[in-house]
């Protein structure tokens, strides 16, 4: 798995959010949690693609299930990065049903 590392995107805008976008790793990606954060995909293929968040453990004695995001052909998503997400590194792992022309970028929003 690839570490991405965290961008910054602020709140009054500017930030090109494309210039920041990596290829998807094709045994998924690590990425910082946190408040604020989030994991922008854009899928440049021609088919949907799914993007897996694992959630790890457990809240008060209950599975919490994995966040997913379901991307068509050619669209751009974004999918929350909370701590619930962190696994023991304090990164969430990512993983994703195809990686061809998929970029993945993490963002935190901050004040401008």
């Amino acid at each position: 798995m690839a570490a991405l590392p965290l961008n910054l995107a602020s709140i009054a805008g500017g930030t090109v959010i494309d210039d920041h976008l990596v290829a998807a790793a094709a045994l998924g990606d690590t990425v910082p949690v946190g408040p604020r954060r989030f994991l922008y995909v854009k899928n440049g293929s021609g088919a949907s693609v799914t993007v897996t968040v694992v959630t790890p453990g457990d809240v008060s004695g209950l599975a919490v299930a994995d966040a997913t995001l379901v991307l068509a052909a050619g669209k751009s998503g974004a999918i929350p990065l909370p701590r619930l997400t962190a696994g023991a590194d304090g990164r969430a792992s990512i993983t994703y049903s195809a990686v061809t022309t998929v970029t993945v970028g993490v963002f935190e929003l901050v004040d401008a």
